[in-house]
């Protein structure tokens, strides 16, 4: 049986939909340090992915999927983890943390995310 190949999974703690794209928006920008989310507060600005974060993303040899907290929880019913997180799917029976919510959490910049994120890609080969 062929393998499958290693995807990385990006879930959001926000909801999809435009409206909830705008609240957001609106949100990291009035209250930042209330905003739920330090994965779009890092690699996003108001309405689009920050360049550097997109050019990584674009280095990094595997598929790419996005996800927010409600159709994350359609496309994989059985995983509970802790939102924002980077997943790293091999095709075991679930993906496995890549990074936590609680080191997302505690990242001060893209450049801490972008270090982080290499080094752990590097880690698991």
């Amino acid at each position: 049986m062929p393998s499958t190949p290693p995807r990385l999974i990006l879930v959001y703690n926000a909801d999809s939909g435009l409206l909830n794209a705008v609240k957001d928006a609106v949100w990291k920008v009035v209250r930042p340090a209330t905003y739920p989310c330090s994965l779009c507060a890092l690699t996003y600005g108001w309405v689009s992915m920050h360049g550097r974060w997109r050019r990584f993303l674009g280095s990094v040899p595997f598929a790419k999927v996005f996800h927010h907290k409600d159709d994350f929880a359609i496309a994989f019913p059985g995983v509970r983890v802790a939102l924002p997180a980077i997943l790293l799917d091999a095709g075991n029976p679930a993906p496995r943390v890549l990074v936590s919510a609680a080191e997302l959490d505690a990242l001060p910049d893209l450049d801490a995310l972008i270090a982080l994120v290499a080094a752990r890609l590097e880690q698991a080969g």
